[in-house]
């Protein structure tokens, strides 16, 4: 069966996670796969972080390898259950979605697929260096106000994070496919208020797709089940190859 790997934002925890992400658990049970929600590493000020890039978040200096961390959650996962390893995906919010990117950045091998909400690659995009290509979705409200949706001084935009994953998957320059229909994801903002921007022509297993969440903010309302839902069809669609 499928793995998903779930990781929280800062000071959250894998179960506040998962009830904010996957509905308690609803559409794994629906679709068959497994969800694993570890908890990071708890800092000086007792808050649960993931020690991804230099923009989050450990403040404390504490780096732990997390890395390791979940490469031996997926290790122990497989111990215990039968998981199809070109179906490992990783998920996260804030911290654990900047998480997400430096995992496929470290152990690309591993991973098929990640969806990263709020959360950015390296800004120094040398710093990642796959070992394969890795299908990568970013999904960012351009209202953000804790990761700005254009970059900082420490993290790059939405965009450009998107843009790095598509040069080191061999694809397009440049999105080319912007034929998708605008998602309902949010349940405060009007409309269907996502849209989609796909670069192509990517190495097989590799894909870079940005959705901007217009009008989003950095804890989007999310609706239940279209989230948990459109995660899942995304990553159903991007097995490794």
């Amino acid at each position: 069966a499928p793995l998903v790997i779930l990781l929280h934002g800062y000071s959250a925890s894998g179960s506040l996670q998962r009830a904010y992400f996957f509905d308690r658990g609803q559409t794994g049970d629906a679709h068959g796969f497994f969800l694993a929600y570890p908890d990071g590493t708890k800092d000086k000020d007792g808050n649960l972080f993931w020690n991804a890039t230099d923009a989050c978040c450990d403040f404390g200096h504490i780096a732990p390898d997390d890395v390791a961390y979940i490469n031996a959650v997926i290790d122990d996962m497989a111990t215990h259950y039968r998981i199809d390893p070109k179906r490992v995906f990783i998920t996260g919010h804030s911290n654990g979605a900047f998480m997400a990117h430096r995992f496929a950045c470290d152990s690309a091998g591993r991973v098929a697929a990640i969806v990263a909400l709020a959360g950015d690659d390296w800004k120094d995009v040398a710093k990642c260096k796959p070992s394969q290509p890795v299908a990568v979705l970013q999904v960012h409200g351009d209202m953000d106000e804790s990761v700005a949706y254009g970059g900082s001084a420490v993290e790059p935009s939405a965009r450009d994070s998107v843009a790095g994953w598509a040069k080191l998957n061999g694809c397009t320059a440049m999105p080319t496919d912007r034929s998708a229909p605008p998602i309902d994801l949010v349940t405060n903002l009007p409309g269907a208020e996502t849209s989609s921007e796909r670069w192509t022509g990517c190495q097989p297993g590799g894909a870079a797709e940005l959705w901007t969440i217009h009008g989003g903010t950095h804890v989007p309302s999310f609706g239940q089940p279209a989230w948990p839902e459109a995660i899942w069809r995304w990553f159903a669609a991007h097995p490794r190859s």
